[in-house]
């Protein structure tokens, strides 16, 4: 790795940089022209713009607690049953692990492309082009994914509060649940484009109410359980925690695709490095924190819930398809009584700052991958008024919009199937990145007692359990019964979606192999290990 002959003026309001050291990234032009040949540059984003906090409320934000758990609980509950809190475990562990990796990549090598970087430069162009279509294709998906549902509980809420039920069936209507989708797109987008403390100060609200209305939810439920005026009172046990007490490998394999989606979104902590105080460590520390912290809100609300609703089939048992879909919906009436009302504005707060935040990483992963050469040198443009990658938030929002409303008309199902392959997008960059980490590092490996964990054994672990988990999702999604249901030709369709994603990244791929050469030799981003 080399150093530009000639030091670069800093863009405005960012803090002078300490002196860069060989193996740190280097300071250079804003433009995606003047990247050092073989190493890591700055794109010009507002540096030491996001503390540790703030990182770690964006990191929540993104996973969005409240809209993951309404939508997870029952069908978590309808695979694994009482267990529902050792599947939340299960998920996380590959969770944690493949994030030690993501953080000592971090520190090696700050930089905003995460995945598409970081794979590049341990296994080369080709496998970091697909690492950074992984996260993109899966961000997008579920940008739509999160417009829908905050415009599904805003009608919801106007329909608790005004007490007319018709406002909550105006989001069949298409075109009000499109033209809405937009508006809600278009304002986080908005947001997004501004500086990143625009950003933290929406999420703090927003972040803030919908914790405490969980926290809240989970008291309530546990003093009903006390009082026996539960639904049907459950008394926790240690079996819970019992992967063990499950039955059978894949209803365990079905649950913890469900909780890798409860847990996506913490690496969103990781692609702010350039404009996070500390880019080598607190990165890292927010998305550990991140994962944690999640981890106990699940784990309270799960028992909880379990414990006022049962698993029963009937009324408000989780075990009840008639419930699953939105679990807090039908238990916010029988645990918060006339304070329900806030479970659904909490919700739509959780999808709305999801939406808001969720913008972060396809964004400057589209910044890396056009300042590297990777794509169009247009998608390296950085706004000069807040240092934002500008033209790829807005591509990110367009693409997330269209592809909503193409598919709300042409088929729900569909929609709903696309957000089902979520899971197979997941593994599949994360597993390339936890891959990377091993790789890049091999030279360190053995150095010290810490390195054979956080460089060889955490990441690896987390990435053969996600490459597990990716193969029996393929071949478990082949099946015409899963998902939706739907299928072509006899094989399921989120399997076809799946793969039909994956294909068309291969497609753009060697077309701008074709178009960009010089990334693909090599000569843009170098593959390297670390000394």
């Amino acid at each position: 790795m080399t150093h530009s002959p000639e030091p670069h003026p800093h863009p405005p309001h960012t803090a002078p940089h300490a002196p860069i050291e060989p193996q740190e990234f280097l300071d250079a032009p804003l433009t995606a022209a003047s990247a050092t040949v073989g190493g890591l540059s700055k794109k010009g984003l507002s540096a030491g713009s996001v503390g540790l906090i703030g990182a770690i409320v964006i990191g929540i934000s993104c996973i969005a607690p409240a809209y993951t758990l309404t939508g997870s609980l029952g069908p978590t509950v309808a695979e694994v049953g009482l267990q529902l809190p050792a599947i939340f475990l299960l998920g996380f562990i590959p969770m944690l692990l493949v994030a030690f990796g993501y953080r000592e990549l971090n520190s090696a090598m700050p930089d905003s492309g995460t995945s598409f970087t970081w794979a590049t430069r341990a296994f080369g162009p080709w496998t970091g082009w697909m690492a950074g279509w992984g996260l993109i294709a899966a961000t997008v998906v579920v940008l739509s994914n999160l417009a829908g549902i905050a415009v599904e509980f805003f009608y919801l809420a106007l329909a608790q509060a005004f007490n007319n039920p018709d406002l909550a069936e105006l989001v069949g209507n298409p075109f009000v649940n499109v033209a809405t989708c937009l508006v809600f797109i278009a304002g986080a987008t908005l947001i997004s484009y501004r500086d990143m403390q625009t950003t933290q100060k929406v999420q703090y609200w927003l972040v803030g109410f919908q914790l405490l209305v969980m926290i809240g939810f989970g008291i309530a439920a546990f003093w009903h359980v006390a009082n026996g005026t539960a639904f049907d009172a459950t008394q926790v046990e240690l079996s819970w925690f019992n992967p063990l007490e499950v039955g059978s490998f894949t209803a365990v394999a079905a649950g913890l695709s469900v909780s890798l989606f409860v847990f996506w979104g913490w690496d969103v902590t990781l692609t702010m490095n350039e404009e996070t105080k500390g880019s080598h460590t607190t990165p890292g520390r927010a998305a550990t924190l991140t994962v944690t912290i999640v981890v106990a809100i699940y784990l309270f609300v799960a028992m909880a819930a379990l414990a006022f609703a049962g698993i029963g089939s009937e009324g408000v048992g989780l075990g009840n398809p008639d419930i699953q879909e939105n679990a807090f919906f039908h238990l916010a009436g029988p645990i918060l009584g006339p304070l329900a009302i806030l479970m659904s504005l909490a919700v739509l707060s959780s999808s709305a700052a999801s939406l808001q935040s969720t913008f972060v990483s396809p964004a400057r992963t589209l910044l890396a991958m056009g300042h590297y050469g990777a794509l169009p040198e247009r998608f390296a443009r950085v706004s000069p008024r807040f240092f934002t990658p500008g033209h790829a938030t807005v591509v990110s929002a367009v693409v997330a919009a269209a592809f909503y409303a193409i598919m709300r008309f042409v088929s729900e199902d569909v929609l709903w199937d696309t957000i089902t392959t979520l899971g197979i997008m997941i593994c599949f960059y994360y597993g390339l990145t936890a891959f990377a980490a091993v790789w890049y590092f091999r030279r360190t490996w053995f150095a010290s007692a810490r390195n054979v964990f956080f460089r060889l054994v955490a990441p690896l672990v987390g990435g053969l359990i996600l490459s597990v988990l990716f193969v029996t999702t393929l071949v478990d999604s082949m099946d015409p019964s899963y998902g939706s249901g739907s299928n072509i030709g006899g094989v399921g369709l989120v399997f076809i979606l799946g793969v039909a994603i994956l294909g068309i990244g291969v497609v753009i791929m060697v077309w701008q192999r074709v178009a960009r050469p010089a990334f693909f030799r090599g000569e843009r981003l170098s593959r390297d290990a670390a000394d």
